[in-house]
């Protein structure tokens, strides 16, 4: 195992911002870690999770506890892959170089970093559309109007996005530092304001109305009696894979940890209660708006542009704030280390951050959150049956192969233990395309219906858990691959 002391600074895949933090510098701690989840964990797309749940059958505990069980689940991951990160001060792509090889690392951090601008677009959308709504309330609802062709969003609306994407750019020239900085100073405010919601809730409708109390509809004399698996399968493995990109690029993070324990305890603490508490929160209040409005209102943004007063400016003003903590770490930091590690000699952290702010915006993110169905069984699915092969290679080389032995040399060197051959390891390529292609007819199915209708429901129920099934394959199949390779 090397000490990173003779790593090559002259190498071409090597550049300041992805080689190891200096001791010095590991300055989280488990309080920092926990308010960094507690941060990204408090945002309206968390928030609008346990929506598409009920709305597929689910009662209000169902759908709490499938939130519960799914962060639960990919906290495992998180911990081990982070364990990395603490361990070498390195992020997540030059990690992934000793199971992909020096340069077949880029496919793995390509794929997370455009996973990661998507979200980095969606994200863009929700503060965008809360700077609309304040923009409504002040000039009396002077910024509607008729949409821009295929756009598909009017121009007002796309202002106030770019607006708020523009927002991003200040924070991206500073660094990570500063992100730290941010959503350390505002987690306690924003569990204030997830609880001064509840209370408004409770105290507007007298309780919290009749969606609490619901039952499913799996149950005897339900709309949909007996489907509960049918809803619960896929339903889990989109919560698990809502954070799959962040188990994947952790290291980018834990670099930063004082130690292994403090990375360990401030995600135990930070990710699994505060989701499922935010879930709890989300479903009580929707309930009451039942009762106040008449109407179920998932979407906080549209929920506070009903309440009255200033306390309506201020709670919009406090999402795009909020939006934009959330942004800034989940979906920022990854993509930007991931394009410096694609191009070292070219892209540094601040130019991976203005890649991902621009291809945010070609995604057109408003479109990948139409409906809920897309929302969760498109889009979160989909990439999870990405990441999860991903993530089955990354534990098996680290854990299973290596013994989470690296050398942090090698990690650096054109020529090293992790050339493979030229650059690439085939075997881990290999292990990945295997692992994704069961799940390929289901997603054609899940995305485009009409011209996909003839899948056979095999692939439609593998595609329910396709998280799991890519982890599992990837894991077996990359470990039996690389079990006469000498591990380094």
């Amino acid at each position: 195992m090397g000490t990173g002391q003779g790593v090559d600074t002259t190498s071409e895949i090597w550049n300041a911002d992805l080689a190891p933090v200096d001791p010095r510098h590991r300055t989280w701690r488990w309080v920092h870690f926990a308010a960094l989840w507690v941060g990204m964990v408090m945002c309206i797309p968390s928030y609008m999770l346990a929506s598409g749940l009920i709305e597929q059958g689910m009662s209000a505990g169902q759908a709490v506890g499938t939130v519960l069980l799914g962060n639960l689940i990919v906290l495992v991951p998180m911990l081990l892959v982070g364990h990395s990160g603490a361990k070498y001060g390195v992020p997540f792509a030059v990690i992934a170089r000793s199971a992909f090889g020096v340069r077949g690392n880029k496919l793995p951090a390509l794929l997370r970093a455009l996973i990661a601008c998507g979200w980095f677009g969606i994200q863009c959308w929700v503060g965008g559309s809360a700077i609309y709504a304040i923009g409504n309330i002040l000039t009396a609802g002077a910024l509607d109007g008729a949409k821009l062709g295929w756009i598909g969003i009017n121009a007002g609306q796309l202002v106030c996005f770019f607006l708020f994407w523009a927002l991003h750019l200040y924070f991206i020239a500073k660094g990570p530092e500063s992100i730290r900085w941010v959503e350390t100073v505002t987690a306690p405010l924003k569990i204030l304001i997830i609880l001064a919601l509840l209370w408004w809730a409770y105290d507007k409708a007298g309780g919290f109305g009749s969606l609490l109390s619901a039952p499913s509809q799996f149950g005897p004399g339900g709309a949909k009696e007996g489907g509960f698996w049918v809803a619960f399968l896929p339903g889990l493995t989109a919560m698990v894979g809502y954070w799959s990109t962040l188990a994947i690029n952790i290291p980018d993070f834990t670099r930063f940890a004082r130690s292994q324990k403090d990375q360990y305890q401030g995600q135990a603490l930070g990710l699994p209660l505060p989701m499922a508490g935010l879930a709890f929160i989300s479903v009580a209040v929707t309930s009451a708006t039942i009762t106040v409005y008449g109407k179920a209102i998932w979407d906080p943004v549209d929920l506070a542009g009903r309440m009255e007063g200033i306390a309506v400016a201020i709670g919009l003003a406090i999402i795009v704030i909020d939006t934009l903590c959330v942004n800034l770490a989940a979906n920022t930091v990854g993509p930007a280390y991931d394009f410096a590690a694609i191009f070292p000699r070219a892209v540094n952290f601040s130019r991976g951050g203005y890649i991902t702010a621009a291809i945010g915006v070609i995604m057109m993110p408003w479109k990948l959150i139409e409906s809920t169905q897309g929302y969760i069984f498109t889009w979160l699915l989909g990439y999870g049956a990405l990441l999860g092969p991903l993530l089955g290679i990354m534990l098996a080389d680290y854990w299973l192969v290596r013994r989470a032995r690296l050398s942090l040399e090698g990690l650096f060197d054109l020529n090293g233990p992790y050339a493979y051959s030229g650059g690439w390891n085939l075997r881990a390529l290999g292990a990945f395309i295997i692992a994704v292609l069961p799940n390929i007819p289901g997603f054609l199915h899940a995305a485009f219906p009409a011209t996909f209708a003839g899948v056979p429901a095999f692939f439609q129920a593998i595609y329910s858990y396709a998280w799991f099934t890519g982890l599992f394959i990837a894991t077996v199949l990359y470990a039996a691959l690389m079990r006469r390779v000498p591990a380094v």
